[in-house]
């Protein structure tokens, strides 16, 4: 991994928080380990096509999550459905150089957060799933539910 991409991706986080307007949003990752990755689209016309406009996210996990999530945001701006869809994780993270092997699930994370949104379409699921969300719904209301059922997560949130 190149530190110096790295950093400036952590230390300029591109797009991160929720969007209420979005088309679309999905979300990946286990609240009993605590990674997780929510990722909402918004989409415009554009010489006749449907292209994302804009992209942003929130992350429950590590730093790498992080900066991979804001490249991949920055990255399909301006891409159909289907261009951003043949995006791998390491498309998706190809900025910050190869990841360390204990890293790829970051990217992995992220790809597959990418993929629930743009796969659902729509921002009222027809059902519900740990994949697909309602547009309102945040990824710490989602582990808020997990601690109920499980009572393992602890969310501090820090000022």
């Amino acid at each position: 991994m190149n530190e110096s991409h790295f950093q400036d991706a952590l230390a300029d986080t591109k797009n991160l928080g929720e969007m209420t307007d979005a088309d679309a949003v999905g979300t990946v990752g286990s609240p009993d380990c605590g990674d997780m990755v929510r990722l909402w689209v918004k989409y415009r016309e554009q010489d006749g096509r449907k292209v994302i406009d804009k992209a942003s996210f929130q992350s429950f996990g590590c730093q790498t999550a992080i900066a991979v999530a804001s490249l991949a945001t920055e990255l399909i701006r301006g891409k159909t459905r289907e261009e951003a869809l043949q995006m791998s994780a390491e498309d998706l993270s190809k900025p910050l150089g190869p990841l360390p092997p204990m890293k790829i699930h970051c990217g992995q994370m992220v790809e597959g957060a990418l993929r629930a949104a743009l796969e659902a379409e729509t921002a009222e699921p027809k059902t519900e799933s740990p994949r697909a969300h309602p547009i309102g719904h945040t990824l710490a209301d989602s582990l808020a539910a997990a601690d109920k059922k499980a009572g393992k997560i602890k969310i501090v949130l820090n000022s």
